[in-house]
């Protein structure tokens, strides 16, 4: 029974010498109260239900004008003993296994191989499910940016950031910081509710943290009026995130491979600058030190950054991802997917041994050979580059028939 009232000791959530009294200076709707987190609840189930409207009724049409098709699969063969192994051992049989299937089934080790990849293309996302996925968070991360910006761009705490800690934490919220949190926290909540059923990176549990991380430190920042700070952190993550859904959306469309590109080199530019840059100079560093100018360090104050923290070190792992290929890029070597949700077809990955890689932030990104020999590896990076062109894999392998 005690232990709720002692998770709101004011010296965990308050600089030393500020008391929950001098909070109630700021009228109720000028402070932030712990109660006002439920409302991302409902929030969190109207953005799913809205989600599910959008990707209904809306993104079919927005992927027909881009082009966006599914490819075209082929069936696996009825079998019953593979089926039953796939279904309840393993999509990807090891060697041995594969051994026992061939004294089982009557069926050589190519076919059984064969099989297990036609069937793990079977479970793929279709191009219009990932469309739709894409559209969905493009709007909504350029609707947050734009009104978070809009919010921000004459506040004195967005210029300078001795602001943010200026009579912390006696100071007041405004009703569109308060909405601008809300919708976030809401956000954040449905993809987590919707996370089961989304399509599956490699970087799952990345991203799991990521939203969990996002959440806590929304939620703590909320009721300990970090306000300020925090709108500062929603709109720089939004700021790459418009870029990488957009790219993706184009990637999944027909004929739009340069326009997709070109989203790609603008959004590694941001994501690198934004996360790596202006996140540890700007933002962790006015936590960190300029806050101390103002009060002594308390739980709440090593808590908070704490969460930074984490979230530095998931943009420090996606960075890694994202120079990666861009190394692989200018090497030439890029021959293999090593985060992708999708597995080529059987008879062009024996042939060709194409790949593709996929990064989520999280996204996806998808990285294939190019069409066209390529005169640089300067162009290689920009003609060539990421998210290159999926949906027309096929087309590509057959004028590479064409041309022997």
């Amino acid at each position: 029974m005690d232990l709720l009232p002692d998770f709101w000791r004011q010296d965990y959530w308050l600089p030393p010498g500020v008391t929950w009294k001098d909070m109630e200076q700021l009228a109720n709707s000028e402070r932030p109260l712990p109660q006002d987190l439920f409302i991302a609840l409902p929030l969190a189930l109207g953005f799913v239900a809205l989600r599910y409207v959008f990707e209904r009724f809306l993104a079919p049409p927005m992927g027909r004008c881009l082009g966006v098709k599914n490819r075209l699969q082929v069936i696996a063969a009825p079998s019953p003993q593979l089926e039953s192994f796939y279904t309840q051992r393993s999509r990807q049989p090891t060697q041995s296994e594969i051994v026992s299937l061939i004294m089982s089934c009557g069926k050589t080790q190519r076919q059984i191989e064969t099989w297990f990849r036609l069937r793990r293309n079977q479970d793929r996302p279709s191009q219009t499910k990932k469309f739709g996925e894409a559209a969905w968070r493009f709007f909504f991360y350029l609707t947050a940016f734009t009104a978070g910006l809009t919010s921000l761009i004459d506040r004195p705490w967005f210029w300078d950031h001795r602001e943010c800690w200026r009579q912390y934490p006696v100071q007041p919220m405004e009703r569109a910081h308060f909405w601008y949190y809300m919708l976030e926290l809401g956000f954040y909540g449905s993809l987590l509710l919707r996370i089961s059923v989304d399509i599956k990176r490699k970087d799952f549990k990345e991203q799991v943290i990521h939203h969990l991380a996002t959440i806590f430190l929304l939620s703590f920042s909320y009721c300990a009026n970090y306000i300020r700070i925090g709108t500062l952190v929603m709109l720089l993550h939004d700021s790459s995130d418009i870029l990488l859904e957009s790219a993706k959306m184009f990637n999944y469309g027909a004929g739009w491979r340069k326009t997709c590109d070109s989203l790609f080199v603008v959004f590694a530019v941001v994501f690198l600058v934004t996360r790596l840059v202006i996140f540890p100079s700007k933002i962790i560093r006015t936590t960190l030190l300029l806050s101390m100018e103002v009060f002594e360090p308390f739980a709440g104050y090593y808590f908070f950054n704490i969460l930074l923290m984490v979230l530095q070190a998931l943009h420090i792992f996606w960075a890694g991802l994202i120079l990666r290929m861009v190394y692989k890029f200018l090497k030439g070597k890029l021959e293999k997917d090593e985060r992708s949700d999708e597995e080529s077809e059987a008879e062009e990955e024996e042939e060709y041994k194409a790949g593709e890689e996929n990064i989520d932030q999280g996204g996806d990104y998808y990285w294939e050979r190019s069409k066209e020999t390529l005169n640089s590896k300067l162009s290689i990076l920009t003609n060539s580059c990421v998210l290159n062109n999926l949906t027309h894999h096929r087309s590509s392998v057959a004028n590479m028939h064409k041309a022997q």
